[in-house]
């Protein structure tokens, strides 16, 4: 019996690229560089600034001066992260839907916390989750399984009752180390190099409503 559906926040549940592409925008100004197009950055939003620093910089994690791009980046983003989120569209029919179910919903994302809370108050989704967990709320974020474990317990559920929906690989791989149904959004931020097929997920889906298809009616008014 499903209890409990945890969604990934970036490309999943909030469409977040415009304000992750205007900070980039923003430190590729103060270094010297044009803007890119929204086209150009958008397949990297849910790779956090990992995948922006990338995209806008050729930076990776290992290459001298990353982390001090990173903390120039997020200090940018701390200026305009409320800017313009959005919920995907179809998002609010479907977490209403599975309220209506007595199905608790809850978030688990790479984003940092710092980030995170404020975003979901910006939406008003705030009071509605179940559970909220940052990428720095463990140790190891995805693709480990840790927050995922850490969702679970907050709200008292069993893998096997849980079911997780991500738009990256890692989230597929971290939900499959958690034992958990995965469930990947077509929907999100993939780009041309990415192969979903090959990710083991359980299931995908093109729009978020599809989600419910998946979800047996027995669910509904189960309660936990």
């Amino acid at each position: 019996m499903l209890q409990l559906i945890l969604f990934d926040l970036d490309g999943t549940l909030v469409d977040t690229a415009p304000d992750l592409g205007l900070a980039l925008n923003m430190q590729r100004e103060r270094h010297g560089l044009p803007p890119l197009s929204q086209e150009v950055i958008r397949p990297y939003a849910s790779h956090g600034s990992r995948g922006l620093l990338s995209v806008g910089f050729g930076l990776s994690p290992d290459d001298t001066g990353f982390m001090q791009m990173r903390e120039e980046y997020l200090s940018l983003y701390d200026e305009v992260f409320t800017h313009s989120p959005k919920l995907f569209p179809e998002v609010p029919e479907l977490l209403s839907a599975l309220e209506d179910r007595n199905l608790r919903w809850g978030v688990v994302t790479n984003k940092p916390g710092r980030f995170t809370s404020p975003l979901l108050k910006a939406i008003g989704l705030d009071r509605r989750a179940c559970c909220v967990i940052s990428g720095d709320d463990a140790e190891r974020p995805k693709p480990y399984p840790d927050t995922l474990l850490m969702a679970m317990h907050k709200a008292g559920v069993q893998p096997e009752h849980c079911l997780y929906i991500g738009d990256a690989e890692r989230d597929i791989q971290a939900a499959r180390a958690a034992d958990m149904t995965s469930v990947i959004a077509l929907y999100g931020y993939l780009d041309e190099t990415d192969r979903p097929q090959d990710w083991n997920a359980d299931a995908s889906i093109n729009t978020p409503l599809e989600l419910l298809r998946l979800i047996p009616e027995r669910c509904a008014a189960s309660g936990s």
